[in-house]
């Protein structure tokens, strides 16, 4: 039978009868013919519960036990995804990360998929199973611990095991109809997008947008997945939500696709360290052995050997930032005269893959947020997105004036 991979997300499985509307949307595959894969998030709110649970248990908690609590969310959702489908007579059971088994590396709380054997899975669907209900986000270590994927890892799930089995397409359900072009409880004018390359996606994704996660559109993009993002709360039609795709199958690429903004960003600046060789290296490798996800980053013109350096992170590493470079301080590999770091900084960005082949979109876009009276502290470019970092209060008005400014209401 041909298969079908269904992932949902939180607020797709919130309560029970939410559980039962997805189920339904199961069966209705089912009766077309396939076998499903069902990638179920935790219930919405759940994971941030535990999560600050381990926060409060411990600041610089062990990340493998961070893993093993946060997990645990998306087991009690396949149990109850699984059990509401044998309700329904559909030959349905879940498995966890560790059943399946979905391998990965042993990088906890940001674990990278190595390899999804398909034979328990189809030995099982052989068998007469029609849905295989698998618990989105987690994995199992070479050493036998259980592993998460990072925030938002029933995306990167759901992508993975659609490449593995060879599906028909991978579904996206949420609590939004597809992708739009900002985000429509910032700016009313916001319009949803029929189709969007996988390029755009990726830079959306990974500057604020919470439709995909990141590593998801990534693996869609390399294994080639038909990727649909679609509401589960709307009845569906073959060419309902967005379809991320490939560059060549959108007719006519615009300059500007979508406008993405973070709130959780912090703006940290080294000052004086010094201008020599293997200065980066210093600074930004204790980061990266600290699991710090580093993005914009300038470094002032030096005067007398000297130097600042400014990065951002997000805004919850900031002490681990601090305790990284402080601690590379205190051996001696770096040195710098102060540490300071502002969380009260936002990140807006304009992406669109018709940036390569028109010119003008930087100037139009200083210009839209200095007649707004928006200053800039950090600007970041690639050859399809432009990044400011702005205070935090302006960012919704910087949102709405460069959608405005690049007319994305219009189709």
């Amino acid at each position: 039978m041909p298969v079908l991979v269904m992932k949902f997300g939180g607020t797709s499985v919130a309560t029970l009868d939410r559980i039962r509307r997805a189920a339904k949307k199961v069966g209705v595959e089912v009766a077309k013919g396939y076998d499903v894969i069902v990638i179920v998030s935790a219930m919405s709110g759940k994971t941030n519960e535990l999560v600050g649970w381990v926060n409060e248990t411990s600041k610089f908690y062990d990340a493998r036990e961070y893993d093993a609590v946060v997990s645990s969310g998306e087991n009690v959702t396949a149990g109850l995804m699984a059990l509401t489908l044998q309700e329904m007579d559909v030959p349905a059971r879940s498995w966890q990360g560790w059943q399946v088994p979905l391998k990965t590396n042993s990088a906890h709380s940001q674990a990278r998929i190595e390899e999804i054997p398909t034979d328990n899975i189809n030995a099982k669907f052989a068998e007469g199973m029609k849905v295989a209900v698998v618990a989105g986000f987690q994995g199992v270590s070479p050493e036998g611990r259980i592993t998460t994927l990072g925030r938002g890892g029933s995306d990167t799930t759901a992508v993975a095991f659609a490449a593995a089995f060879g599906a028909e397409r991978c579904d996206i359900y949420t609590d939004v109809d597809g992708v739009y072009t900002t985000d429509p409880r910032v700016s009313n004018k916001a319009r949803k997008l029929d189709k969007i390359a996988f390029e755009e996606m990726l830079e959306l994704a990974s500057l604020g947008a919470k439709v995909l996660q990141t590593r998801s559109v990534e693996l869609a993009m390399r294994f080639g997945v038909r990727l649909r993002v679609v509401s589960s709360f709307e009845e569906q039609s073959d060419d309902a939500g967005t379809l991320v795709c490939a560059e060549e199958d959108i007719m006519e690429n615009r300059p500007v696709s979508g406008i993405a903004f973070s709130r959780e960003e912090a703006k940290m600046t080294l000052i004086s360290v010094a201008d020599r060789p293997g200065i980066a290296a210093a600074i930004f490798g204790p980061l990266a052995e600290g699991g710090i996800n580093v993005d914009m980053i300038i470094q002032n013109i030096a005067e007398e050997g000297r130097t600042d350096m400014t990065f951002s992170c997000p805004v919850d590493q900031v002490a681990r930032a601090e305790k990284a470079l402080n601690d590379a301080k205190a051996r001696g590999e770096i040195n710098f005269h102060d540490l300071v770091a502002d969380t009260d900084v936002a990140k807006v960005s304009a992406v669109g893959i018709g940036m390569r082949s028109q010119s003008g979109v930087a100037a139009r876009m200083f210009k839209t947020l200095s007649d707004e009276g928006i200053n800039i502290k950090v600007i970041a470019t690639s050859e399809i997105k432009i990044s400011v970092l702005i205070d935090r209060k302006y960012m919704e008005l910087a949102v709405q004036a460069l959608h405005d400014a690049f007319e994305l209401d219009k189709v």
